[in-house]
């Protein structure tokens, strides 16, 4: 097969068809049946379970199991969505490795806990392959929210507060809702369009309607928003990328993560998507295990992820990066990047190695340069928003535990907001709860 030369280095098609068919086919198959009573047999149902406390959306994981267990699948599935109705997608994107299985029982006891996550996937796949909604809208209250974003947070919170009987309108900047489930996920994690099918599934409670093309602080302001709605929710997300910072940035062929797995999940043919034969990821977060993962699967030959400090201290789980280094990435620890090589295209990289004094950062003298037809930034995201009236604390918008903001009225969650952990379930959990509090105060609370 020729193939698509876009510059030196840096093709389309570089394999077959079966080799990109099995590449990003699903990476945890569902389970059939019987695998779900058989897992679901080893689960203790602990009366004070510890993995219901690790779950930043509290489900209630031995109920849904033991649900689970006694055939009741649609039953266990409401058990989920009533605390995150979110749960398919977070069933497949959520490092539970980290959270509800990392405490799980059968774990600290045997090394092997509950396939918790797969469970979850089970459950809510059965729900969504049947007609009706398992949810139903209060009677209506006259009441107008704006939610601003359709991500897992912005979506989150336009689905309970549409069950409260409110009427929400969802403006959103791109074409397409989803937010990071949509564009922000590697195609092998989320696979058959689930996170369309999801966010359809989400929207036949009624009363949600979502604009597009509508991206707050181009034509969208808040004070339009407060004046025309009786409360507003920002879950606009982390819009800006962090710079390197380097001479040289601005060379070809070096690009933002985040748009490369955009790109991949919005590809109707991936092996018509270039990638380079000698890749280099820069980051040490989920991003950039996603970037560096999905390079290989494309094609390229050496894909190198270089993190600027230790093992211990990337943000992506230990089984994020035995996943990558099992698809054949290397990854180097404690080197930051110091100089970018190549006349008008990058060639090279070259990165200083690196110990932390004192708490602090520092780069030794000894470099090292890796050649590199392709390099990736996964360093980071920033609020990307002009807004004087809001406080920031720390790059993000400051809210309370239930997402209030500085301003009466505006309310905000998910990856803009100051809170836990960058995680879909995060979000989703913060949608909730700031829906909680949007109705109390609708209906007179304080």
């Amino acid at each position: 097969m020729p193939n698509n030369r876009l510059s030196d280095g840096i093709v389309a098609e570089r394999l077959n068809a079966d080799d990109y068919n099995q590449n990003f086919s699903d990476l945890h198959a569902p389970l059939n049946k019987h695998e779900a009573l058989v897992a679901a047999d080893r689960c203790y149902f602990c009366y004070d379970a510890p993995c219901m406390t690790a779950c930043p959306t509290s489900i209630d994981i031995p109920m849904f199991i033991r649900q689970i267990s006694t055939g009741n699948d649609l039953g266990s599935a409401k058990t989920i969505l009533d605390q995150n109705i979110m749960g398919g997608m977070c069933a497949r994107v959520c490092p539970t490795e980290t959270l509800c299985e990392e405490v799980c029982v059968r774990e600290v006891a045997e090394g092997k806990p509950v396939k918790i996550a797969e469970l979850q996937r089970y459950a809510t796949d059965a729900q969504m392959k049947v007609s009706s909604h398992p949810y139903t809208r209060e009677a209506l209250t006259g009441k107008k929210i704006a939610v601003v974003g359709a991500g897992p947070t912005g979506l989150a919170c336009a689905h309970r507060l549409a069950m409260y009987g409110h009427d929400v309108t969802v403006f959103e900047a791109r074409a397409k809702a989803g937010g990071l489930n949509e564009f922000g996920i590697a195609s092998y994690k989320s696979v058959d369009n689930f996170a369309q099918a999801e966010v359809d599934w989400l929207l036949e409670i009624g009363g949600i309607e979502i604009k597009y093309g509508q991206k707050f602080g181009e034509g969208l302001s808040l004070a339009s928003l407060q004046n025309d709605y009786d409360g507003v929710y920002l879950g606009v997300g982390l819009g800006g990328v962090n710079a390197l910072r380097l001479d040289g940035e601005d060379k070809d062929n070096i690009l933002d993560a985040v748009d490369f797995i955009a790109d991949l999940r919005q590809a109707d043919d991936v092996a018509k998507l270039p990638i380079g034969r000698r890749v280099v990821v820069i980051g040490g977060g989920m991003t950039a295990v996603d970037a560096a993962v999905q390079s290989k699967l494309l094609g390229a030959d050496e894909v190198t992820m270089v993190y600027r400090r230790g093992k211990d201290n990337m943000s992506a789980s230990e089984f994020e990066q035995d996943l990558a280094t099992s698809k054949g990435v290397r990854l180097i620890y404690n080197a930051a990047p110091v100089a970018i090589g190549g006349n008008g295209k990058a060639e090279d990289i070259t990165f200083a190695f690196t110990e932390t004094i004192g708490g602090k950062l520092q780069m030794k003298d000894e470099t090292f340069t890796l050649a590199a037809d392709q390099i990736f930034k996964a360093i980071g995201q920033k609020l990307d928003i002009s807004n004087d009236e809001l406080d920031i604390e720390w790059g993000k918008i400051e809210v309370n535990e239930v997402g209030r903001t500085s301003l009466d009225g505006v309310w905000a969650g998910g990856d803009c907001a100051t809170g836990g952990d960058d995680l879909t379930v995060t979000a989703v959990a913060e949608g909730r709860d700031a829906a909680e509090d949007i109705n109390s105060v609708l209906r007179g609370g304080t």
